[in-house]
């Protein structure tokens, strides 16, 4: 039994004492901690090691006391197992090649064997999970299809997407066919790793505002949901959280996916979110990230507005406190632990 059940409480929208807190990217850069295991080898490396994955995601719990671990990984390690080569330097960026544009280019990605291919993320699940003595839920991840579909047809991270509409546009129907490969290895890979004990699952679509809502619907939703609905056929009581980066106008969509909860960005009132669902799934976020290179003062203020937008809970009400994007590289690791006490303090009063 997991001594801090918090966060799956509140992402079952059950009752909870408080409000749950975890950080997106919080096993990272802006650690002393993480750069000193990070000095002594490369981020690949670092994802494939199991014992040193499962250093890194055990920190934030440590240092800053966190409610939940999410496994440090990538979310282009499926791109790598589906036979693309990956580089990525932290400081310069991401290349994937041989790019993947044509009716051949796709014929030549393969569906891996997960165990095979993906084992190494298992083995950190598993060693994290042990390590973690159940002091808190341990979070597993994947990128969206549309996402890694993106990274796949542009060979790295895109400023207007060209290749991939293109393709969209073009040859939908190849469009289609890459994505629906995608999508049956992303399938496999979250199912592997709930059974390797991840205890809630979380689908990053990062690029998710490339999209207009029409295109939206159709490149990308629907493998969302096929991705959701894999997990809940197989673990129905698994919570699964999508997080679609600044998809604000389509939440009911969103929450169509039969997903137990959704990431918000900043770029809306949490207040207005929750209205509009009607507390049809849990809420996570939503805090600027920037705002934690503010003074203690503003982001203790910051943090309890969005409490307070949020309001007082009912019984079918879920609220897990995060950023709206990943906390970023320079931010004073001080300021992230005071937001957690915060949190956990001020919020008691809307339970």
């Amino acid at each position: 039994m997991l001594k801090n059940d918090l966060f799956l409480r509140a992402l079952k929208r059950q009752p909870c004492s408080r409000t749950p807190i975890w950080v997106m990217r919080q096993a990272g850069r802006y650690l002393p901690e993480y750069r000193a295991v990070r000095e002594k080898t490369d981020f690949l490396t670092l994802c494939k090691t199991p014992e040193l994955a499962a250093e890194v995601t055990i920190q934030p719990v440590d240092l800053m006391g966190v409610d939940a671990a999410i496994i440090f990984s990538d979310i282009l390690v499926i791109n790598e197992a589906m036979g693309m080569n990956v580089e990525i330097i932290e400081t310069k960026g991401i290349k994937l090649s041989p790019v993947i544009r044509s009716q051949a280019d796709i014929d030549k990605l393969i569906v891996p064997d997960i165990d095979e291919k993906l084992g190494y993320v298992m083995d950190a699940l598993r060693l994290t999970k042990k390590e973690l003595d159940n002091r808190v839920p341990l979070i597993g991840f994947s990128g969206a299809a549309w996402t890694l579909f993106t990274y796949a047809v542009e060979g790295g991270g895109s400023k207007n997407y060209a290749f991939a509409k293109k393709m969209m546009y073009r040859e939908p129907r190849m469009a289609h066919q890459l994505l629906g490969k995608i999508t049956e290895t992303i399938s496999a890979y979250l199912l592997k790793q709930v059974e390797a004990g991840a205890d809630a699952i979380q689908i990053f679509d990062s690029w998710a505002s490339a999209l207009s809502e029409d295109d939206y619907r159709e490149f990308a939703l629907p493998y969302i949901r096929e991705n959701v609905q894999a997990v809940k056929a197989k673990y129905p009581d698994i919570p699964v959280i999508v997080f679609s980066k600044d998809c604000n106008t389509m939440l009911s969509d969103i929450a169509d996916t039969g997903c137990d909860a959704m990431g918000l960005g900043w770029g809306i009132d949490i207040a207005k979110a929750r209205k509009e669902l009607n507390d049809r799934v849990a809420l996570q976020g939503n805090m600027d990230p920037t705002v934690l290179y503010g003074t203690p003062e503003k982001i203790r203020s910051e943090a309890a507005k969005i409490l307070k937008q949020f309001g007082q809970h009912t019984a079918t009400s879920g609220h897990v406190f995060n950023l709206g994007h990943g906390i970023l590289p320079d931010v004073d690791p001080a300021n992230l632990k005071l937001l957690v006490e915060f949190v956990k303090e001020e919020s008691a009063r809307y339970h």
